[in-house]
């Protein structure tokens, strides 16, 4: 009998990310994940109120050095992670096309979909400040510039139909613009998320900047809607009755809500708006000194 006939398969053992570490979820259960014809793929952690509680003090913890980082240094690591997806190309193919139910051809075009909208998203972290920010002209001897900046810990329930490339389309757009995220990947399919963290965690993104956890939106989403610690939440991947039950518990301290908007082809340009969902605008006004005919008093 040869070797290989008796090896044991390794099976993963997937787990959430959260503070750029691997845990468990807290509360030790679990929840089965199955393909498009039922057949069993793995185990998911199924995340409590607490790991949740524990993600937005991570995301917390990573905002001010992640907002405090040049635009340029940003883009360099969205671009690593299209890097570093590039290497894993093929295993995300396997998950994303038994996650979905999709050939290996129409898998291989979603991996490579959303490999290039990190790189899109990469290329618009030193450039939207220009879309949205800005000198405005002002009645009186003062310099008048608005400049973005994040709006804080974002919460984002993941699409639920897209695994993949739903899910990088909304967090790409998050975390270029300096914000930190909390996301809640989708229930039915959410290994290609997971495989993910292992990707983040060596694409020098700090931990805590992003933050996945798997299980039920409507288990954790009323928690983190209500959070007084997270700033705004992404719908993308709530339902109707979901949707309302979190905007009503996110008005409590003013959150930033952006409603679920339906999403025929996430193949399609994305445009601008899911960045600037996400930020405020300061704006800033310094004395220029007394001008006269004879120009400026400096």
């Amino acid at each position: 009998m040869s070797e290989s006939s008796v090896r044991l398969n390794v099976f993963k053992t997937y787990k959430l990310y959260v503070g750029g570490k691997f845990p468990r979820s807290e509360s030790g259960r679990v929840y089965e994940v199955t393909d498009s014809k039922g057949k069993w793929l793995a185990n998911a952690p199924l995340s409590s109120r607490k790991d949740a509680r524990d993600a937005v003090v991570a995301a917390r913890k990573a905002f001010g050095g992640w907002a405090g980082a040049t635009a340029y240094n940003r883009g360099q690591i969205l671009y690593r992670i299209a890097e570093m997806l590039e290497g894993r190309r093929e295993q995300f193919v396997r998950e994303v096309g038994e996650a979905e139910g999709l050939s290996k051809s129409k898998a291989t075009a979603v991996v490579d979909a959303a490999i290039d909208r990190w790189v899109w998203y990469a290329g618009w972290t030193d450039k939207i400040g220009q879309i949205v920010g800005g000198a405005n002209p002002v009645a009186g001897p003062f310099f008048n510039l608005s400049t973005p900046e994040p709006t804080g810990v974002v919460t984002v329930v993941a699409p639920q139909d897209s695994s993949f490339l739903g899910l990088v389309s909304v967090i790409a757009p998050v975390i270029a613009t300096g914000n930190t995220v909390v996301v809640i990947a989708s229930e039915k399919s959410p290994l290609p998320a997971l495989s993910l963290g292992e990707v983040l965690a060596t694409s020098d993104l700090p931990g805590g900047v992003v933050n996945i956890l798997s299980g039920k939106a409507g288990e954790m989403g009323p928690h983190l809607a209500s959070h007084q610690d997270v700033n705004a939440i992404d719908l993308a991947g709530a339902d109707a009755a979901l949707a309302k039950e979190l905007e009503i518990a996110a008005a409590d301290n003013l959150k930033r809500v952006l409603r679920p908007q339906p999403v025929d082809d996430w193949n399609a340009d994305p445009g601008t708006t899911r960045m600037t969902a996400f930020l405020e605008t300061k704006t800033v006004w310094h004395p220029t000194g007394s001008l006269g005919a004879g120009g400026s008093s400096y």
